[in-house]
């Protein structure tokens, strides 16, 4: 039976049914097979949902929404241009740099390549870069995102897991920042190759403080967020509150930039993309449920324990498992149906849960890029009107940075837990 609903869900996959129905209508057939109440599809749909960490993942995709109608985007990449743009590699530099910057706030890889990422693209492209080569940079620095707080697939991974989402949320800022300097590194050494156009000179201190001046308040956010955190004053689904009351306060009285039509269309995006995430949510726990009826986790479990009893061996095996279903499957619902199976295993072989997560969305995010499903790849297609082909040619030199992180931070979890641990 279990391979049958495994079987029918791969199936109805392939075959382009929405995600929803590919997961719903195999666990609908089990219940009614099995001669369970149909009742139970609703309840434990609705069981799913009503999960207080769950409320931060509306809120934080609202806060990307007002800051992309309030141009609250520009103003960072502006800043961000005055201060690296004169570093090898240009607007490439640039690029990587106002992403990490603005995932501080939006905590989504989706939403940096549809906000920050039009921004990028058209300005690399006057500027002489290839639209593929800003494409291509594009989808892999959105993948800082989210790892680097605040995280919405961190918090979800921590709602489904039990973690703490204070401490992968801080787990992730070390990797983030590792990511950005590999990415940069490798960009600089491209830049060589190329010829990539840049600055024609270092900016003079009063052009950096003129163009941090307006950015300086949409700076402050993740510095709040992290602060409230560490400090205790507010948890991560509060710290998404607060969030957004912050950007909604500098939108309207600092920028004085945001409308109620802007306010609208936020409001608007933010329910659809809400109810898309959500809706996945409550169906893969009925899916998580019938798993654990069948012992799928415990038998999984079994097996994987059986190849190795090194948490290392096992980290690299489940990064192959991760990297092949971030091609099929995208992050949400990887997170919420294979994340379940494998970390029971992993925790009894003595991997760190919190030094787990990083790695597993990590690796997830890279799924970002990686045909069939990147969905970064599909928005950034569009965005740059070129074909996928050749983003995909662009990307090859960037996987190495990457990889390289995935790597760097598999065997070496120090990276990941030691701002957790202060907070321990």
């Amino acid at each position: 039976m279990t391979l049958l609903l495994i079987g029918a869900f791969c199936l109805f996959f392939l075959l382009g049914w929405p995600v929803v129905l590919a997961i719903l209508l195999p666990a609908i057939v089990y219940i009614l097979a099995n001669d369970l109440p149909l009742q139970l599809v609703g309840q434990r749909m609705t069981y799913a949902l009503d999960s207080f960490p769950l409320v931060a993942v509306p809120i934080f995709i609202l806060v990307g929404n007002i800051m992309n109608q309030a141009g609250i985007t520009e103003r960072i990449f502006r800043f961000a241009d005055t201060l690296v743009g004169r570093v090898p590699g240009g607007l490439g530099q640039v690029n990587i740099f106002s992403s990490l910057i603005f995932s501080g706030m939006s905590g989504a890889a989706l939403a940096d390549v549809g906000g920050l990422g039009r921004i990028e693209v058209k300005a690399m492209t006057r500027r002489g870069f290839t639209p593929q080569f800003a494409g291509a940079l594009t989808c892999a620095s959105a993948v800082v995102g989210p790892i680097f707080p605040p995280s919405i697939p961190l918090i979800i991974y921590g709602s489904v897991t039990s973690v703490s989402i204070v401490q992968l949320l801080l787990a992730g800022i070390i990797p983030a920042i590792l990511c950005v300097l590999l990415l940069m590194g490798t960009v600089a050494v491209m830049s060589y190759w190329r010829d990539f156009p840049r600055s024609e000179r270092w900016a003079r201190p009063r052009e950096i403080w003129r163009d941090l001046k307006p950015a300086l308040p949409a700076l402050l956010t993740p510095v709040l967020l992290v602060l409230g955190m560490l400090l205790g004053y507010f948890t991560p689904t509060e710290a998404a509150a607060v969030t957004v009351v912050y950007v909604l306060f500098i939108s309207l009285f600092v920028y004085r930039s945001l409308t109620w039509a802007h306010l609208r269309y936020a409001a608007y995006e933010t329910l659809k993309s809400t109810s898309a995430i959500l809706i996945i949510v409550s169906a893969a726990a009925i899916f998580g449920w019938i798993m654990a009826i069948e012992q799928v986790p415990q038998a999984f479990a079994q097996q994987l324990l059986s190849l190795s009893s090194d948490p290392i061996i096992l980290l690299l095996i489940v990064n192959v498992i991760l990297l092949l279903t971030g091609m099929i499957l995208d992050s949400t619902t990887a997170t919420l149906l294979v994340i379940p199976i494998i970390a029971g295993p992993l925790h009894m072989a003595g991997v760190d849960p919190v030094h787990l997560g990083i790695v597993a969305i990590f690796n997830l995010m890279i799924g970002l890029l990686t045909p069939p499903m990147g969905l970064a790849l599909f928005l950034i297609t569009d965005i740059a009107k070129v074909p996928m082909r050749s983003i995909l040619k662009e990307l090859l030199p960037l996987y190495i940075p990457l990889f390289g992180t995935l790597m760097i931070i598999t065997f070496f979890p120090e990276l990941s837990l030691w701002l957790p641990k202060l907070i321990r």
